[in-house]
């Protein structure tokens, strides 16, 4: 079925209180999303961010971002006071400042939580969640025990998850440990309630899931067997990319990585309920870096760049088969960018998923690139104008070389190159893709201030937030009639806004 969907992570949606939110603004965008005849409400990891303040290095794969919980929620429930969060300098909303709200969040959390009165909701989500909620919430009491230092600087006893270090920790902690395992009730509350409204209108939530995990996260500290580590849990090789045209000396992730062969022996069971939990809280779930499942780039632990590395063969089809087995059909797209070998491509074939085209990398002028619309082989796709990646449409633009812009003009049937980002929007939804996506930033025109990710640099990142009048109507009816123009539309009437 077509459809169509706008790329929009939680942290950029406009509001009071520094950061993106699950309140009403969230609810407001879910409207916009129904207004404009639109099927998918694309996001970032929702996970905390952790090194660099990126929702693709966490300290959990399982846990919500507290930064999103929503203070006036919280107020409507009688656990926060008014004054309590208002009368805090949030900044001018234009941007996220996250060492701001690393200083701010959780001491209006903890007021909440002092006035929190567990229940059977809250005693039935801690049995529920209990395999991964103890040991989160005893990871961030013993981070903030230590200053906030990863788990590899703390003492040996605990650095090497000893049982009785361990065990004394949880009684020393008991309090932090409670904290933590309530703001994950509180996200995880105000998240199932946004997404019951969402689903309310039609739209559907894709989710993202990175391939690798964090170094400091719970899981690498106690689960170390299915990781690259040597016996003091120090990585041996870790993630990147090799160099190529557009890095020269490639990128170097600095994650993990993981021991397929141990993971295989138990049947994946780790992917198998990452994947079980990713499609219980998305109705659809993106996974980052795909081609890392056919083979990929380890870099030797230390290096300070990725130009010294080798490929290695990763799961294959041996992972995806388990998934099918276990979970039965999910609904997954690949990302599939990157270096893709034949074998990648038979992998994704194989896979069944959708893989993605995005537009920005179409332009070449010799006009061979897969990821022109007239060159997709067929509708098992999705078709991006561009990802957090990568720049807005109008900052591709302003450095896009005369010979490329020249072709896209000739391409797209537009006689200025400013008429190119709204001409490559409407080709991404004109494509045989079934599913067309794009950033809300290019809807909106916006330059490269609002950009929200340089991959490989640190700082200046995942920072941009729309503006609070940014939703107008004239906006949804422009969209809604390219969706509808163009065989997108959801097929149903359209929906009523919230009230």
């Amino acid at each position: 079925m077509r459809a169509s969907g706008i790329l929009m992570h939680i942290s950029s949606l406009p509001g009071k209180y520094g950061i993106g939110k699950l309140g009403q603004e969230a609810y407001k965008f879910a409207d916009f999303l129904a207004k404009s005849g639109q099927k998918y409400w694309q996001i970032l990891p929702v996970t905390p961010t952790s090194y660099g303040d990126s929702p693709y290095q966490s300290f959990s794969v399982n846990a919500g971002n507290p930064y999103f919980i929503d203070f006036e929620t919280l107020e409507g429930n009688g656990l926060l006071k008014a004054s309590e969060y208002k009368s805090i300098k949030w900044g001018d909303g234009s941007s996220v400042d996250y060492e701001l709200l690393y200083k701010k969040v959780f001491k209006v959390l903890r007021k909440a939580f002092a006035r929190f009165k567990p229940d059977d909701n809250y005693k039935s989500f801690c049995e529920l969640n209990e395999d991964w909620l103890d040991n989160y919430a005893l990871f961030m009491a013993l981070k903030d025990a230590h200053g906030g230092k990863a788990w590899n600087e703390w003492e040996k006893p605990l650095r090497m998850f000893e049982k009785k270090a361990v065990g004394k920790a949880r009684q020393d902690y008991k309090e932090d440990i409670d904290f933590y395992k309530y703001i994950q009730y509180e996200y995880y509350r105000q998240w199932d309630m946004l997404k019951h409204y969402v689903r309310g209108l039609g739209i559907d939530i894709i989710g993202d899931i990175p391939i690798y995990v964090a170094y400091d996260s719970v899981e690498v500290w106690t689960m170390p067997e299915y990781f690259l580590l040597d016996e003091d849990k120090n990585p041996i090789d870790v993630a990147g990319c090799p160099p190529d045209v557009f890095t020269a000396k490639g990128q170097l992730w600095g994650n993990p990585l993981y021991r397929w062969d141990v993971m295989e022996k138990d049947n994946f069971k780790w992917w198998i309920e990452r994947i079980r939990r990713a499609t219980k809280t998305y109705d659809v779930v993106r996974i980052d870096h795909f081609r890392g499942f056919e083979s990929y780039y380890t870099i030797p632990f230390g290096n300070e760049d990725a130009v010294i590395g080798e490929w290695r063969k990763g799961p294959d089809m041996k992972l995806f088969r388990e998934v099918k087995k276990q979970l039965g059909s999910c609904r997954i797209i690949a990302e599939d960018l990157g270096f893709i070998t034949p074998k990648v491509a038979k992998l994704l074939k194989a896979s069944g998923f959708p893989g993605m085209k995005v537009m920005e990398f179409a332009f070449d002028a010799s006009g061979d690139s897969d990821y022109l619309p007239s060159n997709y082989k067929n509708t098992n796709c999705v078709c991006y104008t561009g990802t957090h990646d990568n720049e807005t449409l109008n900052g591709w633009l302003a450095t896009l070389p005369r010979a490329n812009a020249k072709f896209a003009r000739e391409y797209l049937n537009v006689k200025r190159s400013k008429d190119i980002p709204k001409a490559i929007i409407r080709a991404a939804w004109a494509s045989i893709a079934d599913t067309a996506v794009a950033q809300m930033q290019d809807f909106l025109e916006l330059g490269s201030d609002a950009r929200m990710n340089i991959p490989s640099t640190l700082g200046g990142n995942w920072q941009w937030r729309m503006a609070p009048d940014a939703l107008t109507d004239r906006l949804a009816d422009e969209i809604y009639e390219l969706t509808r123009i163009y065989g997108r539309l959801p097929k149903k009437e359209k929906p009523k806004s919230r009230k």
